[in-house]
């Protein structure tokens, strides 16, 4: 979820609302219902997002020197497919992580580009285009490259997936100039990124509508962080925020603005905090054994209808030892319902084992964590656990060998 206090009402989702007021839900100690569960196969379209484009003769060599990803080919030329990737700050902090998209021979809106012109779009947090754009044209000098922020209405940004039993793909229409379409490369199962020039119906595929929400929890539980809520701005390092292992990052290109703490840490350091996906519960219940989203305690079970949900956490609190004091174990990002993403310390919270250590320092299994907040006569707190998805441990174990 993006954050409250940086959006306008109009923008929030109707369950981030209160229907007498009209002020954010955070305003309240009692909640009010969490979205549902996503949809087994779905498509939504994702308004948080939006496309900026870069366009002209030296538009990949400009790209070259300010993304981590490398825009160029192994046979040295323009890459042709869509990809993931950021843009740091000079010392190595994530300013936006983004998708880039090339496209040949014609400018996005349909205007025609000199033969040979490269031309990119790139997909960024919708809050920040601005930002975005104020900070690229920093490093334009004389470069024949020029920008163009994109209209939601001209193209627009969805996604598309399908978890239904025994399917592995999601069939999407043959090549049309009318969209751009690729596997999104962050995790695997997360689906697929698609670009919708207007005029045009999303891809007729067998799925439900879905909304953001859907998309965002699905998110959640891969344990892919988006935007600046959840990758903070000039905070996030992108090791600890997983971009090298969901395909952001290549350690073999040439310089780069951030290049220098980004390949220090990668050859040298160990990357002792990550984000990872981690559930809430209530005090008094015991751990959850895996991660599931539940949009709807059950007062049956020992639940309440008024429950602290996710979203009400503030961003940024600090994750504690639950009944000791000592070294901060981590920091809450961002939730829905009673899953979120959290900055977590690997050895505090998780089993993995760190390069250098025989064994995790000082997790134990059964160890508890807890969030707690606001005033100190008036603290609110819930217990949380972190868990590793399987692709990155798997992607962890084999970059330690």
């Amino acid at each position: 979820m993006r954050s409250l206090s940086r959006r306008p009402l109009h923008e929030l989702s109707p369950n981030r609302i209160c229907r007498t007021c009209n002020l954010p839900r955070r305003h309240f100690s009692s909640s009010l219902p969490s979205p549902p569960r996503p949809p087994a196969s779905g498509i939504a379209p994702l308004a948080s997002r939006q496309l900026l484009s870069v366009t002209g003769p030296d538009a990949a060599k400009f790209l070259q020197g300010i993304i981590t990803a490398n825009v160029v080919s192994s046979k040295g030329e323009p890459r042709t497919d869509p990809f993931y990737t950021a843009f740091l700050n000079a010392t190595g902090r994530v300013l936006h992580d983004v998708f880039i998209y090339p496209v040949r021979g014609c400018a996005p809106g349909g205007s025609a580009q000199a033969a040979g012109d490269d031309g990119f779009l790139v997909e960024v947090d919708a809050a920040q285009i601005n930002a975005l754009l104020k900070y690229i044209k920093r490093y334009k000098l004389r470069a024949k490259v020029a920008f163009r922020a994109i209209d939601p209405a001209e193209m627009s940004v969805w996604h598309a997936w399908n978890d239904t039993p025994n399917s592995t793909t999601l069939d999407m229409p043959a090549a049309d100039p009318s969209r751009i379409v690729f596997r999104d490369p962050r995790a695997p199962g997360l689906g697929h990124r698609i670009i919708q020039l207007a005029g045009h119906k999303p891809p007729e595929v067998d799925v439900e509508r879905a909304t953001e929400d859907a998309y965002t929890i699905r998110r959640y539980l891969h344990g892919v962080p988006e935007g600046q809520d959840e990758i903070l701005r000039e905070q996030a390092l992108p090791l600890e925020s997983n971009m090298e292992h969901m395909n952001g990052i290549d350690f073999h290109k040439g310089c780069y603005v951030g290049q220098e703490l980004t390949i220090r840490t990668k050859h040298r350091g160990v990357v002792r905090k990550r984000i990872l996906p981690c559930a809430i519960y209530d005090r008094a219940k015991a751990a959850p054994p895996s991660l599931v989203y539940d949009p709807d305690p059950d007062p049956e079970a020992g639940g309440s209808p008024e429950a602290l949900t996710a979203d009400m956490i503030p961003a940024e609190t600090s994750i504690g030892r639950s009944g000791k004091r000592g070294r901060s174990a981590g920091k809450w990002l961002r939730g829905v319902g009673n899953i979120g993403l959290g900055l977590c310390r690997l050895e505090i919270m998780t089993d993995v084992v760190l390069p250098g250590e025989q064994a995790a320092a000082t997790f134990r299994d059964g160890d508890e964590f807890e969030l707690e907040w606001g005033e100190e006569d008036n603290k609110s707190g819930v217990k949380v656990k972190a868990f590793v998805p399987e692709w990155l441990r798997r992607s962890i174990d084999g970059q330690q060998r």
